[in-house]
């Protein structure tokens, strides 16, 4: 009796161990699939993207846009505004940065620019500039590109945005601008989703 005992008792307790290995073996993979911040900025500084073949180049931006993608919108954020993409884009050709800046913009967000052009012009005025306030609200040391928040927009470009209209400006405008009013609109794409999509604080 005590044989078969002890046998069940080792079977549960292999058992128990084996689901604990598991479990953990589990937590570690999911852990180190995690995309972060960090892990951004070290594939950025470890991949020399001037030095790449064409090929090379193709996977690498499309890897950095699913990290990209992969971020929090606050983390995507910051990687925006600061320098860490910033090196990246300005060794892109135009196509290349054109197709990174397509890839990386939320789902939705031509549809957001679209309502907000049906808005009068005193709610489109209040949206902007509620969504740069938010932009500029301190989001720790990493949130700008030398420790502090950096301003999302040029004073010329806010002018623009406001004057000629978001959504013929965006169509008409180069990636670089593109680039630069990204922060705005993954802000006001982010107000639409949670409810709150042009409403003044």
């Amino acid at each position: 009796m005590s044989n078969p005992r002890k046998r069940a008792f080792g079977v549960a307790l292999l058992a128990i161990v084996g689901i604990w290995v598991l479990a953990m073996a589990g937590y570690f993979i999911a852990k180190n699939a995690k995309v972060t911040a960090e892990k951004v900025r070290a594939y950025v500084t470890a991949v020399n993207l001037s030095k790449l073949s064409a090929a090379e180049r193709a996977e690498a931006l499309r890897k950095l846009a699913d990290m990209l993608n992969r971020l929090s919108i606050d983390e995507r954020r910051e990687m925006r505004m600061g320098r860490t993409i910033g090196d990246w884009f300005t060794q892109m050709t135009e196509e290349e940065k054109a197709a990174f800046i397509e890839a990386t913009m939320p789902t939705g967000f031509k549809q957001m620019i679209a309502a907000f052009e049906e808005l009068p012009a005193d709610q489109r005025k209040r949206t902007v500039d509620n969504a740069l306030k938010r932009l500029r609200e301190p989001r720790g040391e990493s949130g700008g590109s030398n420790g502090t928040n950096a301003t999302p927009l040029s004073p010329e470009l806010e002018a623009k945005v406001r004057t000629i209209g978001l959504k013929s400006f965006y169509s008409e405008s180069s990636a670089q601008t593109k680039a630069e009013l990204a922060p705005l609109l993954e802000e006001m794409q982010r107000n639409m989703e949670l409810g709150r999509p042009f409403r003044g604080r």
